[in-house]
């Protein structure tokens, strides 16, 4: 399968589609022009401190008259400013036709020497080509200096700035702000066009101060009427024009739009204001745009497929923000107005273009891995609650081996066996047994059928286990509830797949873990280069090695470390295993305890290697077994052997001597017998200890165990003078074999009466210590030496000092009483002094224990 992954071009050609999309509908321009509207009106600009507007208002319009106003009036107006002592007067009135009064105004115009008109270009009437219409002759001659008055409006109908110079083919006009800086005279046209071309050159945005009434304005009609106010005019640029709502061009702005547009002398007061200070800002071609966008593009395409989605997020949201803060360094420190709207744009769309790439890739790779896990292995395990009850009872049987069955349909039955419909007794709760005796019985429903199972179990220990059992398995049809409805959606219903195949995955994993973590063996699986990566529980208990310092771990190392060994080191072991494919088994020896480690090699996925997988078995208890199995074979030969082989030789010696068989012969043969009998009898105790299980445990009483055990030692200890005491008068139950756990006690009480001086007492207590059943037997003999009682519950094993004394055993006595204990999950003790006698206790879990 071809690897599934984001490239440059996968992601590069969907954002230029989209960018060119985007174009094509003028979203990159309208997106410039918001930037720089939030831009300049956040941060307006300041007017310059030497400007003054003289507004024709509406009180104006009231108080002289009608519009226009005769050619003198004006005249008084630059007579009043004169007086007032302003520097340059500009007007945003247009002169164009010739006027009676027009000898007097520029006779003033010439007196005061800086006044500048306006001219404006259009076709003289409709159908005509576009033509020059400057103030009237005489007005144009007397006037410092003549400019343009024309405002652009961009696209979008808002007026941002004016092109610096217009005029047809042959003259280009400086706008009304320039003529006013600079006072020069219009300049030729450099391109060869026709007389009648408009020609537009030098565009310039311009910064506003404000809406409407930013500048301090004074109405004409106070100017003209009142006295001349040198605080207010003096050494200044004073635009005069109309502000009148309906009256003079109107100008929709960044600040206003066309609720509160701006005023062409306003808005040229605002251009002359920032021509003054230097802020008119440039535009930057718009193939400096492009080359933004394309790097932008280029960056974001190599960069993001090889992100992170969080960083890939952050690296967009970086740009665009980058972009932003370069363009309002550009508008405010250098004055150019750069379009970044196409890389904002790219920057914006990355975002989710980026996103999409790699949800649909990851959609890709998901149906692909969700029919891979579909088509592959599987590892369901049905519940019991599903399974038809003929199947069911099948299966119980082949489990449990019942004496007897049934399996009913409504009022009819299937199969039987040893049973009756009849012999069921009331089943009143569905999916829950009712147990009777050594009968189970339980009701079933598969819609819409209902069954009866009954069973009947072996009459033993093992039915109680069984009927837990049984209660423990959900067998109870699954209500079924609310309708499955599967999600419509297609994301929906890919997550929904990938839900259950996780949950399925999930037990599966489950199920090997808890498989290997429940083996009796030990497991290793490692690399091809003999490094552990995994191990269960067994390992980590058996090597004392915390699992995170297994995973990782070289296996010969581990091996090493606890098992040292010259001849045939472990790495040898371990790569031979790896190099030439072949099992091993070695012997392991670790605490004291033997282990049996088998080496097999197995195929990694993905390639041609193999790993190993080493199974640890613990074969302390078979090593022991087979110790005991010779230590069984050399007694067999030696003390079993020894007694018979003696009577043989006595009955060889009477046949000889048929006439005269003596009463001592006789009684040394029976010695002899009894013997044998005795060391037969004690092997095979022994055996029956060793095999000794819960299962054939039942409830018995403690202290009546003792009092029996008592009682059959107590014609021995009569022989010798000896007096029993048995001191207990509670009664303790424990759950075990009362046969065995009254042999092991015969056995304390015999060794104790063996070894005791005569005339002596032993003494036997029963009690209760919390939750343990207490017994000690205590003597008066000889005691046991320090260096014998390592040994003493050993099989076959004699102390000296009885063999020295004449008490002659078979080491198994005292043996058996500790496999008695230990089946019984107690405890034994011994307590012994030499020349002070001894005191054996036993302690044994108690069915209810005593708090």
């Amino acid at each position: 399968m071809m690897p599934i992954r984001t490239t440059p071009w996968t992601l590069g050609l969907p954002l230029l589609l989209m960018l060119w999309l985007a174009h094509a509908f003028d979203i990159p321009q309208r997106l410039n022009f918001w930037l720089y509207d939030s831009l300049i009106t956040a941060y307006p600009s300041s007017i310059a401190p030497d400007i003054a507007l003289v507004a024709i208002d509406e009180k104006s319009l009231d108080q002289l008259g009608q519009w226009p106003w005769p050619r003198e009036t004006h005249g008084r107006l630059i007579e009043q400013l004169d007086a007032a002592g302003a520097d340059t007067i500009v007007f945003d009135i247009l002169f164009s036709e010739p006027a009676p009064g027009d000898r007097s105004l520029a006779n003033t115009m010439e007196a005061h020497g800086r006044v500048v008109l306006p001219l404006h270009l259009s076709p003289p009437s409709t159908n005509q080509l576009l033509a020059t219409h400057p103030p009237a002759p005489l007005l144009a001659q007397a006037a410092a200096s003549v400019g343009h008055a024309h405002v652009e409006l961009d696209e979008d109908g808002i007026a941002r700035g004016l092109y610096l110079r217009n005029g047809l083919g042959d003259r280009l006009w400086p706008s009304l702000a320039l003529a006013t800086h600079q006072m020069e005279a219009p300049a030729p046209s450099q391109a060869r066009a026709a007389p009648y071309t408009n020609i537009r050159q030098l565009f310039r945005a311009v910064p506003l101060a404000g809406a409407s009434g930013t500048i301090t304005s004074y109405s004409y009609a106070d100017v003209l009427s009142g006295p001349p106010s040198p605080d207010r005019f003096e050494g200044k640029t004073v635009f005069v024009g109309a502000t009148a709502a309906g009256f003079g061009d109107i100008l929709p702005t960044p600040f206003s739009g066309l609720r509160q547009p701006l005023s062409g002398v306003e808005f040229h007061a605002n251009a002359y204001s920032a021509l003054s200070k230097g802020e008119l800002i440039s535009r930057v071609p718009m193939a400096a745009s492009f080359a933004l966008a394309g790097a932008i593009l280029l960056l974001l395409a190599i960069a993001l497929p090889r992100m992170r989605p969080a960083r890939a997020l952050g690296l967009c949201l970086s740009a665009g923000l980058g972009l932003v803060i370069a363009y309002g360094l550009l508008l405010f420190i250098a004055e150019l107005w750069l379009s970044v709207a196409h890389a904002l744009i790219i920057a914006l769309l990355a975002i989710p273009v980026s996103s999409g790439l790699r949800l649909a890739m990851t959609n890709r790779f998901l149906n692909r891995q969700l029919d891979e896990l579909a088509h592959g292995p599987s590892m369901a395990l049905p519940s019991a609650s599903g399974r038809h009850p003929l199947q069911l009872m099948s299966h119980l049987r082949a489990l449990l081996q019942p004496e007897g069955w049934l399996v009913a349909q409504d009022e009819e039955t299937i199969e039987a066996q040893g049973f009756r419909l009849a012999d069921a007794p009331a089943l009143e709760t569905e999916g829950r047994w009712v147990h009777r005796n050594n009968q189970s019985w339980i009701r079933l429903t598969r819609h819409p059928v209902r069954y009866t199972l009954g069973l009947k179990l072996p009459n033993d220990l093992s039915r109680e286990a069984i009927q837990r059992y049984l209660q423990r398995l959900p067998l109870a049809e699954n209500s079924p509830g609310a309708p499955d409805i599967s999600p419509r959606e297609n994301i929906s219903a890919r997550i929904e797949r990938v839900r259950k195949a996780t949950a399925q995955m999930s037990q599966m994993q489950q199920f090997i873990h808890r498989s290997f973590e429940s083996m009796p063996d030990g497991i290793i699986v490692t690399d091809e280069l003999g490094v552990i990566r995994f191990a269960n529980r067994h390992i980590e208990e058996w090597f004392g090695e915390p699992m995170p310092s297994l995973n990782g771990l070289p296996l010969a190392r581990l091996l090493d470390g606890h098992d040292p060994r010259e001849s045939t080191p472990w790495h040898e072991t371990v790569s031979e295993t790896l190099t030439l494919a072949q099992a091993r088994t070695v012997d392991l020896q670790l605490a004291n305890k033997a282990f049996l480690i088998h080496f097999a090699p197995f195929a990694l996925p993905g390639g041609d290697q193999s790993g190993i997988i080493a199974n640890v078995s613990d074969i302390s208890e078979l090593r022991e077994q087979q110790r005991q199995h010779r230590e069984a074979i050399d007694f067999i030969s030696h003390d079993v052997r020894s007694p018979l082989v003696s009577q043989l030789a006595l009955i060889e010696q009477l046949k000889r001597n048929q006439g005269q068989v003596e009463t001592s012969q006789l009684d040394q043969l029976g010695m002899l017998a009894r013997r044998s009998y005795n060391l037969a009898e004690e092997f095979v105790q022994l055996a029956r200890a060793e095999q000794l299980t819960e299962t054939r445990f039942y409830e018995c009483e403690f202290l009546a165990i003792a009092e029996n055990a008592r009682d059959s030692v107590s014609e021995q200890a009569a022989e010798k003078g000896i007096q029993l005491v048995l001191n207990g008068q509670e009664d303790l139950w424990l759950k075990g074999n009362a046969e065995l756990l009254e042999r092991a006690v015969i056995n304390l009480i015999t060794n104790a009466v063996q070894y005791s001086p005569r005339g002596s007492t032993v003494t036997v207590q029963v009690f209760n210590a919390g939750h343990e059943a207490c017994l000690t037997v205590s003597d008066e003999g000889e005691g046991i030496a320090e260096d014998e009682m390592p040994h003493l519950f050993s099989r076959y094993r004699r102390q000296k000092s009885s063999e020295l004394s004449g008490n002659h055993g078979t080491g198994l006595g005292l043996s058996f009483v500790n496999v008695v204990v230990e089946k019984h999950r107690g405890t034994i003790a011994v307590d012994s002094r030499l020349g002070a006698g001894s005191a054996f206790s036993l302690k044994l879990p108690m069915v209810h224990p005593v708090n």
